[in-house]
């Protein structure tokens, strides 16, 4: 190989004569194609339509934009002529059937980062590779992945892909057609200063993550003794390509919100690829009670806490949910009688 081998050559090298390994290969060939197409169209913008237009909503309250229906059909269509038997995605409630008595199924989120759409900021899909194994294969905890990746649409195409050995990023260069790996055996920094949370939900918190980032946000003069930046983009796939490039750590916790309670990341097509690609880095990936990839999955939609990035931060997290913090000890502004608190009676 070249010192920049290209993503056929790397899966090429790595299939061998392995039935399964040429199945997965050649899905992640197709899924590959689909991203290009679907990059196309978010370089387009305003120039492809309206793209940020509401179609309908899920059942649980979530809008579908028509960009998320036109990448769920781009990504269908791909996994048709793929190995694939079963593909599970967030733009339709039951399981598709695709290939009968193919090896493998599919989870995906097939335009993740909706929200973005009509912004320019980046936004991706994501998707999840299983052995079509069992009564419900699209069912499967995380550690039983033989895959998983996700596409960055942004000011460069790019994949983050793990085959299970390493995590690899290949980026596409519009000048050959070619998916690149410039970036191989991807390593996330051990510490951070830098942390990703939605700061307007501060007041939904549970106590644990209130203390967290109540100490951080006190910097050098906190326990922490350290200042922080806060990193917010409401993209997860450009919240973690962020992560994967300089380390961080993410926070999409369950809060006291209608429906957030369980956290709002799925398990299956958001949480459990990432977590593959987030250990495969020698980060950490967890609910903060439990890891994510030894979650036994209940649904296909099912959702659940996310928090990953740098080891270092996020064990220090999971200390915090170990040992729960006084709030009313530490900061003024979430304190029984402070800034967002009234006095009883």
């Amino acid at each position: 190989m070249s010192a920049f081998p290209t993503l056929r050559q790397h899966l090429d090298e790595w299939q061998g004569q392995d039935a399964t390994r040429q199945a997965v290969a050649t899905t992640v060939t197709r899924l590959s194609h689909a991203a290009l197409k679907i990059a196309r169209i978010v370089a387009l913008g305003p120039l492809a339509g309206d793209m940020a237009t509401m179609r309908g909503e899920h059942s649980d309250g979530d809008t579908q934009k028509e960009l998320d229906v036109i990448a769920n059909d781009i990504v269908t269509k791909a996994l048709w002529q793929s190995p694939v038997a079963w593909m599970g995605s967030e733009e339709a409630e039951e399981p598709i059937k695709l290939n009968n008595g193919a090896p493998l199924v599919v989870n995906v989120d097939p335009l993740d980062g909706s929200s973005n759409i009509d912004t320019n900021v980046s936004i991706g899909t994501i998707f999840s590779i299983l052995a079509a194994k069992g009564d419900a294969p699209l069912l499967q905890p995380g550690r039983d992945q033989l895959a998983a990746g996700f596409t960055v649409y942004g000011p460069q195409t790019v994949i983050v892909l793990t085959l299970g050995q390493g995590t690899q990023i290949f980026w596409h260069d519009p000048r050959t057609g070619d998916f690149v790996l410039a970036k191989p055996n991807v390593k996330i920094a051990p510490a951070t200063s830098e942390y990703a949370i939605n700061a307007s939900n501060c007041r939904h918190w549970t106590d644990t993550i209130k203390g967290y980032i109540t100490d951080i946000k006190l910097g050098e003069e906190g326990p922490r003794k350290a200042d922080y930046n806060m990193r917010w983009i409401g993209s997860l796939v450009a919240d973690a390509f962020r992560i994967f490039t300089r380390g961080g750590i993410y926070l999409y916790p369950g809060d006291a919100r209608k429906g957030y309670t369980s956290g709002r990341l799925r398990l299956l097509y958001e949480a459990s690829p990432i977590a593959m690609l987030v250990e495969q880095a020698d980060g950490v990936c967890t609910t903060g009670t439990e890891r994510i990839l030894d979650i036994a999955p209940q649904s296909l939609h099912q959702r659940v806490p996310l928090i990953f990035g740098s080891r270092s931060e996020v064990e220090e997290v999971l200390h915090y949910f170990k040992e729960p913090h006084s709030l009313g000890d530490r900061s003024p502004l979430f304190s029984k009688r402070g800034l967002f608190r009234s006095p009883p009676g």
